[in-house]
This record gives C-alpha cells, structure tokens and sequence, in this order.
C-alpha cells in the first residue's frame, strides 16, 4: 500500500476501489485551480511536490493532464504552466472577512451592520476585529501587531490613515479600503465623492455673509498634508476671497479633551460664524460644547457636518450634511469580496456621489458678529 500526503490528509491506495496517486494528485490539482488558490501561473514542479508530499514524478503526470484539459499552457522548457480559467469556470471559496472599524460605535453603524450581513448572506464568514484603529491609537505599528494575530483570508478597512493603508498594500492577504485616504495606495477603495457638495456649502456659506468658516477634521485626514475634501474646502474660500491659513483648518491631538481646548481656543477672541464638522460624532461633541456656552445653530453660528447620520433627522433643526446612499459601498464590498475568493486580483478604485442636504442650521451671520472683523487674522497654512 502506498500513500501520498495532500494538504495535510493521507491518502491510501490500496489497488481495490480506490483510485491512483496520480488520480488522486489531479483530481487535488483541479479541485485547487476551480477554487482559485493559485493565480496566474502554477507553482512548479518541486514546490507542488512538496506540498502534496509526492513525487516530481507523479505531479508531471498529473499537471499533463490538466493541460490536455485545456485548464494549463505550457510556456515552455523549464517554465511554470500558464493558468488559464475565465472567471466563469472558478469556484468561489468562503472567505473569512475581518472588518477594521475606525472607532468602536461604527459597529452600530446601520451600513456597517447591513455590510457585515450582506457578506455573511454571500456565505462568507465576516467578523468585525475585537478592537477598532482609534482603539489601537491609530498607530501603524499597534495594527501590525494586532493584525497579524488574527486569522482572516481578507480585510475591510473603514477610514483607515494613509500609512495605515499602505501597510495592509504591501501585505498578501487582500484588503479593501473603505474610506479612508486612499487615493494613491494600490488597494481596492470606494469612497464617497464629496468635493462638488463642499464647494456647494462653502458657496452657500460666502453668499449669506460668512468669512470665518473653521473646519474640524480628524489629524489622520490633516496630516502629513490636507486630505481631498480638505483641500476642497480650502481651494474653494480662496477662489471666493477668503483668505484661508490655520485658522480654517485648526490643529489639534485626536483625543477629546484636546477637541474641548481646540474649541475653546477657537470662541475665545475670534469664534467663527460657521463651523463644518468632520463625523457624526464630533458635531454632537461640538453641538455639546456650543450648548455649554450658550451658542445655538443657525442663531448664533451656522454648522454642517461632512457624513450624514440616522439621528439627523431627529434634531430639531434638522443638521445640514453631506450625504450619500451606501447601497453602492456595501454592492462594491461585496462584489470584491466575490472576486477575490475566485483568486482575481481586484485593486479598483471607485467612487459614489454625494449631495448636500440643505438642514436647519444654516443661516446669515448673526447680527451679533456682524461688529468683529469679518475676516480671520491670517496664519501659516496646516
């Protein structure tokens, strides 16, 4: 009786029912080319050897099967066989889906919660990591570590920072960005496009008589530069003829005692007549702090936030965001995750439009400003 070890399972062949080694060794070979577990090229000879724990001999016969079979090409004396599956033929595998929150209250996030079901409805196994990126500090190296001790076949990274993201790029588990600062990392992306809806409100702020517009975004979309909405923001005040610098877009740590003093810094000589906040979260943390000192939207300040929330419409006035649908995120996330467990390498990048939704906290500067210097003193750019 002889046996050959194939991917950690022994096979016997005893002569009576059971078939040959090399029937055996293709038939593994096949079932891993439907499945998609190599791309391109077969791994050669030696290597599929010492996988299948058989001889060169037996993988030769093997692989000359699945050519006449039309599933390889040879390339050529000493050169490994081409792969050649459409798409079609491959069978998807399950996949074992991480999802990297930015903070932990995304995974109450209703997109999220309807992302990890979609993915589990398609038959994946999708998890979102004990701990979020603002849990582990943001840090590249913190992720690294915590990365590395989970196991997954494939990673959803929600908002992740620039040097975050081209970690997980040079990494050969496939991951997907969603949001984040993603524009020149080779990773599969979608986020939504936001620039025409900026430039709307900015539009609608100058034209109501507002110049001391501030900005209040995370330091991962400010630094080691101004993200593309940022960079929005700026171009279009200056286009208008406000003079922008650190004033509009204020630096500040990531923790929340550090966004109380940015405020309160902020309403000490020169407060601004409008304020756009980057995320639900921190526009109910300003909301707070605008409550504290007495200051109401569109009465005393006119406010705007960037993302769009379920309890919005719940605020009386209504806050004015920039929104977008998330059925074309979750359809994107899905459709790469289909495309990678058919072992296609799937790096596009693509982008949903977003809208402006005209709220209730909007409006002329109050009269009160009217009185201060109607531009804000002039600084270094961030």
């Amino acid at each position: 009786m002889s046996t050959c070890l194939l991917y950690g399972q022994v096979w016997s062949m005893s002569g009576k029912g059971f078939s040959s080694v090399t029937d055996q060794v293709s038939d593994r070979l096949r079932e891993s080319l439907l499945e998609g577990h190599w791309r391109g090229k077969l791994p050669g000879r030696k290597r599929l050897a010492e996988e299948l724990g058989c001889s060169q001999w037996t993988v030769e016969e093997a692989t000359r099967r699945l050519l006449k079979e039309g599933l390889l090409v040879a390339e050529g004396a000493g050169r490994r066989h081409r792969i050649v599956l459409s798409e079609e033929v491959i069978r998807p595998r399950a996949l074992r889906v991480a999802i990297l929150l930015y903070e932990e209250s995304d995974r109450k996030a209703s997109y999220m919660v309807d992302l990890l079901h979609r993915l589990i409805a398609v038959g994946h196994e999708a998890v979102f990591a004990e701990k979020s990126m603002r849990q582990l500090g943001m840090e590249p190296e913190s992720i690294e570590r915590f990365v590395r001790g989970i196991e997954a076949d494939a990673w959803v990274v929600m908002a992740g920072s620039r040097r975050v993201l081209e970690w997980f790029a040079e990494q050969p588990t496939p991951a997907f960005a969603l949001f984040g600062r993603n524009s020149r990392v080779p990773l599969a992306s979608i986020s939504p496009n936001k620039g025409v809806a900026m430039v709307e409100l900015v539009d609608r702020l100058v034209d109501l008589g507002h110049r001391r517009i501030v900005m209040l975004t995370r330091e991962e979309r400010r630094k080691p530069n101004p993200g593309l909405l940022e960079q929005h923001f700026l171009g279009r005040l200056e286009e208008r003829g406000v003079p922008t610098g650190s004033y509009n877009l204020p630096d500040w740590g990531d923790r929340p005692g550090e966004f109380r003093e940015v405020l309160d810094s902020l309403f000490e000589y020169t407060p601004p007549t409008a304020l756009i906040v980057d995320q639900p979260s921190l526009c109910v943390a300003v909301m707070q702090h605008l409550s504290r000192l007495g200051i109401s939207a569109p009465d005393g300040i006119s406010l705007a936030c960037t993302d769009p929330t379920d309890f919005f419409e719940w605020c009386s006035p209504s806050i004015t965001h920039i929104a977008w649908d998330s059925r074309p995120f979750i359809n994107r996330v899905a459709k790469w995750a289909d495309n990678i467990s058919r072992g296609k390498d799937d790096r596009r990048k693509n982008s949903s439009k977003a809208k402006l939704v005209s709220g209730g906290t909007v409006g002329p500067v109050p009269q009160t400003h009217k009185s201060v210097p109607s531009q804000a003193p002039r600084r270094s750019p961030p």
